[in-house]
């Protein structure tokens, strides 16, 4: 680590009453999305410098959230759609023990060889359950890709863990067996 940074991050308590540890504990909790708005943040709210405010920053995102953090982070506001999302997962883990679940920062990818579902809390009120099923028809309710684009061929919309039935199951079984 350079120097100058060093001293900084040394003498951090002293010029902003707390240690870089403490700063991104308070970051973490309010999640900004751009720079400027944590930079604001912590000038306006907290009295930092710009340089350490900066600073602060730019040191807090060098850690990537973990997987759960992620995955929380898309249901914060949304509440109501996790449970929708946890029997998803709870249904598609079964279907072999070579899916790997992989969290991003606004969708959760479930992949075998290849990506065969895509979860994404879309609205407050709707998952959109995104799908790899080539050379399907779309029906009423198995709609093509919408905001996908060609990450997926369909997308269902769900609103409630009853639209996770026998039919949706089907459907991401026969996208697993394609994923091989």
């Amino acid at each position: 680590m350079d120097k100058a940074l060093q001293t900084m991050i040394d003498n951090m308590p002293e010029k902003t009453g707390k240690s870089l540890d403490q700063w991104k504990t308070i970051l973490k909790a309010k999640a900004f999305s751009k720079h400027s708005e944590g930079l604001n943040f912590l000038k306006k709210e907290h009295g930092v410098t710009h340089g350490y405010a900066n600073t602060i920053i730019l040191l807090s995102k060098d850690e990537s959230p973990s997987e759960d953090d992620l995955v929380s982070n898309q249901y914060k506001g949304k509440e109501s759609l996790f449970p929708i999302y946890e029997m998803l997962i709870d249904t598609i883990k079964p279907f072999g023990n070579d899916i790997t679940i992989t969290p991003k920062k606004t969708s959760v990818s479930v992949i075998r060889k290849r990506q065969f579902v895509l979860i994404k809390p879309a609205t407050k009120t709707r998952i959109d359950l995104g799908f790899k099923l080539p050379d399907k028809p779309t029906t009423d309710r198995l709609g093509n890709s919408g905001p996908f684009g060609t990450m997926c061929t369909h997308r269902v919309q769900l609103t409630s863990v009853d639209d996770v039935d026998s039919e949706l199951i089907g459907w991401m079984k026969e996208a697993y067996t394609l994923a091989k």
